[in-house]
């Protein structure tokens, strides 16, 4: 399994605004559902941050996401090593494939993968 990019999750109410500050450092918003952001830098595309109000599909809006190459492959993983998912894996109806688990910190982190 391969680690395609980590991005942090900030959760705000303020997103205009963060779009404005994170603008002054070259991120450019590549994504927008509303209730989620994503800015990303023009120049390295995988350096990433989401601005988000809540996870409208998920009960906690989760620290960070990890998208990795074999989501199915890491949620086997994950439940084999007693870690607690927070929720569940499945389909996202714009276009990934996730599940949270909490990590030793009891932080939540989304595991992700595109569909």
């Amino acid at each position: 399994m391969a680690v395609r990019r980590v991005v942090p999750n900030i959760v705000s109410a303020a997103a205009p605004e963060s779009r404005e500050f994170y603008g002054l450092l070259g991120f450019e918003e590549v994504m927008n559902h509303g209730w989620i952001m994503t800015l990303a830098s023009p120049s390295s595309p995988a350096a990433q941050i989401s601005v988000m109000t809540e996870d409208r599909t998920a009960p906690v809006a989760p620290d960070l996401s990890i998208e990795v190459d074999d989501v199915d492959a890491a949620y086997a993983a994950m439940r084999e090593s007693g870690a607690e998912i927070v929720h569940p894996l499945q389909d996202e109806e714009w276009g990934v494939r996730r599940f949270f688990v909490r990590d030793p910190n009891g932080r939540v982190v989304n595991i992700l993968g595109h569909r």
